[in-house]
């Protein structure tokens, strides 16, 4: 299934250009138009889905395949000495093209990328209360 308006879905199909990577019948992997590092790659499904919540975990073997491929090649390629891996579910976490993807980032030693600042626990009190609720939360 396609959506007409989706953007990966306009690429999957042909109607916009890519700068095509890796492709199986069920994935596509192809350069980011605006990369954090030169090099970044988004590895998605064929069909559309919005998140990783929508995902079969039929797919994951493939998707895991192709993310492990990509990011050999992208080492390989351009001689980075790390990746990072990331996808975004949701407006609130950054995700602007509703379509399950992920990023695949080259890293660089002294590349200037940092990551997100961290937060602190009040105490291990709080700690243990959110895993509580999270752990609550899978049953």
């Amino acid at each position: 299934m396609h959506d007409p308006n989706c953007i990966f879905c306009k690429i999957i199909k042909g109607e916009i250009p890519c700068a095509k990577v890796y492709e199986t019948p069920e994935i596509l992997a192809f350069l980011d138009i605006a990369p954090v590092n030169l090099g970044h790659v988004l590895v998605i499904p064929k069909e559309h889905l919005p998140d990783i919540w929508a995902l079969p975990p039929s797919l994951a073997p493939q998707m895991l395949q192709a993310i492990q491929a990509v990011g050999t090649a992208m080492k390989a390629a351009l001689g980075a000495t790390g990746l990072n891996l990331g996808m975004n579910n949701g407006a609130s976490a950054g995700q602007i093209v509703l379509h399950a993807h992920w990023h695949l980032i080259p890293r660089f030693a002294n590349d200037g990328l940092t990551l997100w600042p961290q937060k602190q626990y009040d105490d291990t009190d709080a700690m243990e209360r959110m895993a509580t609720a999270i752990a609550r939360a899978l049953t």
